[in-house]
């Protein structure tokens, strides 16, 4: 996994993406413009977590090496050192898988 050169803000996470499936469960093949865009990936980068009121830093839920499920239409999609990845709050991810 290479480096990411990025500072993270507050309780932001980088995730990047699994790939899209090619095929339906029946054994159909996909082509590239049916193919939805992923909701599950692995965390590769967390901020310091949310500043409270009291301005200390929330403990972030999430960590580093998880793989998430993350809500069909959150995070901003960015290309960082030519590969594509997800910036997502910490509360749009939906599940952390055991």
């Amino acid at each position: 996994m290479a480096k990411l050169n990025i500072k993270l803000l507050d309780d932001r996470i980088v995730v990047e993406q699994s790939e899209a499936e090619d095929k339906t469960a029946g054994g159909i093949v996909l082509p590239d413009s049916a193919k939805e865009k992923p909701q599950r990936g692995k965390v590769l980068a967390t901020g310091p977590g949310k500043l409270l009121k009291d301005g200390g830093r929330g403990k972030m839920s999430v960590s580093v090496g998880d793989e998430v499920f993350y809500g069909k239409y959150s995070g901003s999609d960015v290309e960082i050192n030519g590969k594509k990845y997800v910036i997502l709050k910490e509360s749009d991810v939906l599940a952390i898988l055991e």
